[in-house]
């Protein structure tokens, strides 16, 4: 019996009501004018339908009164867009004839059974019943009152379905076409992915900062020296400097949509990182060949923050200081090969492991091309290969 009732108590059963109340009160206006031509609101209305912004109205009161727990939502089922095509227009002027219709369905409940409910009411009273109400004809009877609930009863259900009809016919002649519907996806896609790549940039700049920073200050704490302990001071500001300006970059996509990826740091900006492994206490042996300048600048800056993120798991899994980290870097035939081995201290958790190596993997893969990872002759390394030529 609660579930039957439930529609009575949920806030979107009354303004569906009040969605098909509204254009009662528009044709009520016009019949007051003239009895004689009924069918104007009608022809009106397909007329008005053929107006593209006449879709955008409807779609947001549709929103609004229909299905107000999907406003704002990503994946709504009624669009709030202006007719673009003249299917769409066809579509807008089918609504509002189905609209006025379910609108006279919903009407009659609301004022003729009601009233036909005060008819009763006044027949079991000793009072004639209205020649205007169901109740026609009936004349005075004390058991009228016994039927008076009824029309109420009908009512309810009525309005309840008129409001379930007209939302199901909003979803379809207002709902996203699937030209609109690829668009939103692709869109998504869009998001979905940029946000993954801010989290990336933070992971891997800020990880590789604060790695840093840990090695600098635990060396500087247990090597008692004060010209070394200014040194790693010295190497912790200027890493966190870079981290900051890191951040400031990818706050800045955060906020300004268009801020072009260029300004992200490439493999050409690779000596930076290099010196602060250094500093940190890494003995770092790099070859570099071939001409990085002209390696694409998509692949340029995911492959900087491959070196990086190499050598933050470098820093951060090294028992032994100073740890030896050897770089190689080669533009060669077509692909930018980057390859980072260290000593394998063998400790019980896998160097990165967590969510870096998944980065490494993944940005490789987003470029088309492939990330190794693992021991090779007792040392750990990371082997990436980028091909050039497809990303142009």
């Amino acid at each position: 019996m609660l579930r039957f009732l439930h529609p009575l108590t949920a806030q979107v059963t009354y303004t569906r009501w009040l969605h098909l109340l509204m254009p009662s009160a528009a044709v009520s206006v016009w019949l007051f004018i003239s009895m004689d031509t009924p069918w104007v609101p009608v022809v009106l209305a397909a007329l008005v339908g053929l107006i593209p912004g006449t879709r955008l109205a409807e779609g947001i009161q549709a929103q609004l009164l229909l299905t107000p727990a999907e406003r704002g939502t990503p994946d709504a089922t009624v669009s709030v867009a202006p007719s673009i095509s003249w299917s769409e227009r066809w579509r807008t002027a089918l609504w509002l004839e189905v609209r006025l219709l379910c609108a006279g369905l919903a009407g009659l409940a609301t004022v003729w059974l009601p009233a036909t409910t005060v008819d009763l009411v006044r027949s079991s009273l000793g009072s004639d019943p209205s020649d205007e109400w169901f109740a026609t004809g009936l004349g005075p009877h004390w058991w009228a009152a016994l039927l008076a609930p009824v029309p109420l009863l009908i009512m309810f259900p009525v309005i309840v379905g008129c409001g379930e009809l007209i939302t199901a016919a909003a979803r379809w002649l207002l709902g996203p076409t699937p030209v609109q519907r690829l668009t939103a996806l692709e869109e998504r896609t869009e998001q979905l992915l940029e946000r993954n790549r801010i989290a990336r940039e933070l992971h891997d700049s800020i990880g590789h900062a604060l790695t840093v920073a840990v090695v600098q200050a635990g060396a500087a704490r247990t090597a008692r020296d004060p010209e070394f302990t200014e040194r790693a001071l010295a190497a912790i500001e200027e890493t966190g400097r870079c981290a900051l300006d890191d951040l400031e970059r990818v706050l800045r996509v955060l906020r300004e949509s268009g801020t072009p990826p260029g300004q992200r740091p490439s493999l050409i900006e690779a000596d930076r990182l290099l010196d602060s492994a250094r500093g940190a206490g890494a003995k770092v042996d790099a070859e570099v060949s071939g001409p990085l300048e002209q390696v694409p600048g998509s692949v340029s800056r995911e492959g900087y923050r491959i070196l990086q993120e190499s050598l933050t798991n470098a820093l951060r899994h090294s028992r032994s200081a100073p740890v030896r980290v050897r770089i190689r870097i080669s533009v060669a035939e077509g692909r930018l090969e980057l390859e980072v081995t260290n000593p394998f201290t063998g400790s019980t958790s896998t160097p990165g492991g967590g969510t870096g190596l998944r980065g490494i993997r993944e940005r490789a893969a987003l470029l088309g091309g492939n990330a190794k990872t693992g021991l090779y002759e007792g040392e750990w390394m990371v082997h990436a290969s980028l091909p050039l030529k497809r990303i142009r």
